[in-house]
């Protein structure tokens, strides 16, 4: 068995756009929501390398093999008066997992929190990803079942945003 200290992370540059999307569309299938991927390869270069970018991403190599990434990017927490990290997606092909990379990942993620100084580190897991959520308690993350997450998309932001 591979042990966790064989996977390199770095940060994405824009010539890892493909990879990137190519990754994405991977977790997409994963998670069954591969008809909501609308994202094309130049809508992620500009968000995560344009201008302004939105997001950072990490990806983790073995052996020099693209096999996992990590899209991330900063809150704010008015009661902790602090930025935080939202992991938006973490990612590792099925071939890899049980190895400890995905650990690895929000390790690294959370030291680049401690790091830039963020109060905290936050994610959101699916119900049905059992072997995700047994990773996660495992690292004593809390998951805040308090708390119900709301999403507008299409129509109904636009809808929203054009009320007076």
């Amino acid at each position: 068995m591979t042990v966790a200290s064989e996977l390199t992370i770095r940060p994405a540059a824009e010539k890892d756009v493909a990879v990137i999307f190519s990754l994405i569309k991977e977790l997409a299938e994963y998670e069954r929501l591969t008809h909501e991927v609308v994202a094309t390869e130049d809508d992620i270069r500009r968000s995560l390398f344009g201008e302004r970018p939105f997001a950072e991403v990490l990806i983790g190599e073995h052996e020099g093999t693209p096999i996992s990434f990590a899209l991330y990017f900063y809150n704010f927490s008015t009661f902790i008066g602090k930025p935080g990290i939202y992991l938006e997606d973490l990612y590792v092909r099925p071939e890899f997992r049980g190895r400890g990379f995905g650990r690895q990942m929000l390790v690294h993620i959370a030291r680049l929190a401690l790091k830039r100084n963020c109060g905290r580190f936050e994610w959101s897991v699916l119900d049905w990803n059992t072997p995700a959520i047994r990773t996660y308690d495992k690292l004593n993350a809390k998951p805040m079942r308090d708390w119900i997450l709301y999403r507008l998309t299409g129509a109904a932001l636009v809808e929203l945003a054009k009320k007076g």
